[in-house]
């Protein structure tokens, strides 16, 4: 992410995105509401099917394998996850590098339309992963995080706004409306 390659965030995938105002922040909730979590980024890979404590299990096990050889050359990068109605936006911290200021930040944004699946590990909850599918083509990765507490919450919030957005989803796809006979 930090060298601007294409990989596993092809540009259909992923997208840029300008940091939004820290209002929101706090807010009760309604279709603005976003919470944020401060997490360690471990990596992605492609995985084979959209869902599935199996699949994102493998993928974890596979990321935290990679990166055990890699960890002392590379430490995991510092970002912040905003969940939002809208998706989870991935905000990478580039500060390792000599900057603080907001446009030395990296950002990628997954629609929700675009998770399938997420959860935490079954035997550790201090890491947590989300499924993606891709737009047009028919691949999936999975992108993996860590942190030194439970991400259990952060499961949980992507699961509400899961639920919120397929429910608002399914109010304008299918409205209903009172019928009455006579």
């Amino acid at each position: 992410m930090r060298t601007g390659e294409r990989g596993i965030f092809p540009a259909y995938y992923a997208h840029a995105v300008v940091s939004q105002a820290k209002e929101f922040i706090g807010m009760k909730r309604n279709t603005g509401w976003v919470e944020r979590y401060n997490v360690q980024f471990l990596g992605s890979v492609e995985v084979p099917y959209h869902q599935g404590n199996g699949i994102l299990c493998a993928a974890m096990q596979k990321i935290a394998t990679t990166r055990k050889q890699t960890v002392h050359l590379r430490p995991p990068s510092t970002c912040d996850l905003e969940i939002s109605l809208q998706g989870v936006k991935l905000v990478m911290s580039l500060d390792e590098y000599g900057g603080d200021d907001e446009f030395d930040r990296c950002s990628h944004f997954f629609q929700m339309k675009n998770i399938s699946y997420c959860g935490c590990h079954p035997k550790n909850s201090c890491y947590f992963g989300f499924i993606t599918k891709h737009p047009v083509l028919n691949r999936f990765a999975c992108h993996v995080f860590v942190s030194q507490e439970s991400m259990r919450c952060v499961a949980d919030s992507v699961g509400r706004a899961f639920h919120e957005y397929y429910q608002e989803h399914l109010e304008y796809a299918c409205p209903t409306e009172d019928i009455y006979l006579e």
